[in-house]
């Protein structure tokens, strides 16, 4: 190269120099520059397109958990955002189980955490644990006390309990026993929901004329405390002065409905239950079980997931979404409460098969093959 190129070359070097100093400057080195294109905005910051969500399940026992309210949560966050990672936790009934699964969410960068309590109460020092890291909280299906919740999603949970209660009490009338004994076995003590349900029962069945010979508590919902409760009930009222028996859910129901068979009560008083439960529905067509109350589990999974996508790139709840307000004893909880339905053998086609809850072939396996034609569901 002669000594004129030479000078050429280091002449243009000598130009870029400035130029790509500045260039390093506005884009440190291992980033990647954005641009506001993303969002239709010159020079605004681009969303997250993923994010870490943590869904925080309080137990197993109740076959819903697992059917239904995780597949539909995590595929609608699927669906709504394909690079959002759930981070899922069971806590298997104990709340300081969950306490630390939560913990470890939001080690692991939960942005969210959707969180459906093992204890009602308990659970407020998980919510002040996230507000500290400044992430918010969704109280799912159970309400969180006494915490600064972000949003509750559920169902008018004391309907729940009147729709059982109005449910026993005029079959009762029906079958011509107002002035019947009944069992009553509520749910967990630790959940909010059962208080709900509790004192949704009781203002229907106190003023009926029915009089209740034993109630029950039911520590964990647990089936096999609840045929315990049953049998202790049998023994104190007689096996045959049992007019109904007001169950809180499917759970106990079937519990129930054990200690009765076992005992040789015949025939079987209405029982009442709640989730919509394979189980439970089979149990109705077979007539073993009175009814159950069915909450359409898919929407409001969905609907936590979209609330939580939304939360997890920092914007608010969807428009039209937020319904109602729910008092915690701390504030006023902004809430989307959803419509729980009252089933019996006469509506299981035009509810739980209706909406894809349960297929008809998914309840009338082979045992209930009879019972499923008797009631025209095949």
């Amino acid at each position: 190269m002669t000594r004129v190129g030479a000078a050429s070359v280091l002449a243009a070097v000598m130009l870029l120099i400035p130029a790509c100093k500045k260039e390093n400057k506005e884009t440190p080195a291992g980033s990647t520059a954005t641009t506001g294109a993303a969002t239709g905005t010159a020079g605004a910051e681009k969303k997250p397109a993923g994010g870490k969500i943590a869904l925080l399940l309080p137990e197993s026992k109740t076959a819903r958990y697992e059917s239904h309210d995780r597949p539909h949560f995590e595929r609608k966050v699927k669906e709504l955002c394909g690079q959002c990672e759930v981070i899922y936790s069971n806590a298997d009934q104990d709340a300081s189980k969950q306490q630390s699964q939560a913990e470890a969410a939001l080690t692991n960068g939960a942005q969210v955490l959707v969180l459906d309590p093992v204890d009602s109460a308990s659970a407020a020092a998980i919510v002040t644990r996230a507000k500290q890291a400044k992430i918010p909280v969704i109280s799912y299906d159970r309400l969180i006390t006494g915490a600064d919740v972000d949003y509750y999603i559920s169902f008018d949970n004391e309907q729940v309990g009147k729709l059982q209660g109005m449910a026993l009490v005029d079959k009762l009338k029906a079958d011509g026993k107002t002035g019947g004994t009944i069992v009553v076995i509520n749910g967990a003590p630790t959940d909010n929901n059962a208080k709900l349900f509790k004192n949704g029962a009781h203002s229907v069945i106190d003023g009926s004329g029915l009089k209740i010979g034993a109630e029950y508590d039911t520590p964990d919902w647990s089936p096999d405390k609840a045929q315990q409760e049953m049998e202790q009930a049998i023994t104190a009222i007689g096996k045959d002065k049992i007019a109904g028996v007001y169950c809180a859910n499917d759970g106990t129901a079937g519990g129930a409905i054990a200690a009765m068979k076992a005992a040789g009560v015949k025939p079987l008083p209405p029982v009442t239950g709640q989730d919509a439960e394979l189980a439970g529905i089979q149990r109705i067509i077979a007539g073993e079980q009175f009814m159950t109350i069915y909450k359409a589990i898919k929407p409001e999974a969905e609907t936590a997931a979209e609330l939580a996508v939304a939360l997890a790139h920092g914007q608010p709840a969807p428009a039209g979404k937020v319904n109602a307000k729910v008092n915690n004893t701390q504030k006023d909880v902004p809430s989307i409460l959803l419509t729980p339905v009252a089933v019996t053998k006469d509506n299981v086609k035009s509810t739980v098969i209706a909406d894809g809850f349960w297929k008809a072939d998914e309840i009338c396996s082979s045992s209930y093959q009879d019972a499923c034609k008797a009631a025209q569901l095949q």
